[in-house]
């Protein structure tokens, strides 16, 4: 099933999914990490792992939290996404994981 952002491409590598972290970052967004088992097009909420990482500039932090919601759910769709204080709402989003096998 297609996704959205990047869904096209093979799966993103660690090296990948930090390049678009630091792109985010780089942009003055603030990142944050969802999840969800139903991707389906009629379900468009998606559940927050912790808040937002507002005012966060390292890029491994974000990666980390990452692998901890893979790790809490192993059978989830992980995705990250960018939000914008001045347009106030998110401005970048790709799936960095998908469910584990």
């Amino acid at each position: 099933m297609r996704t959205e952002t990047f869904s096209f491409l093979p799966p993103l590598t660690p090296n990948e999914i930090a390049k678009q972290v630091q792109y985010i970052l780089k942009q003055g967004w603030s990142a944050g990490i969802e999840y969800s088992t139903d991707i389906s097009p009629e379900n468009s909420y998606w559940n927050f792992w912790k808040l937002p990482f507002f005012g966060e500039k390292e890029v491994s932090r974000i990666m980390e939290e990452m692998q901890a919601c893979r790790e809490a759910n192993p059978e989830a769709y992980i995705r990250i996404i960018g939000y914008d204080n001045i347009r106030q709402g998110q401005v970048h989003s790709f799936v960095a994981l998908e469910p584990q096998a």
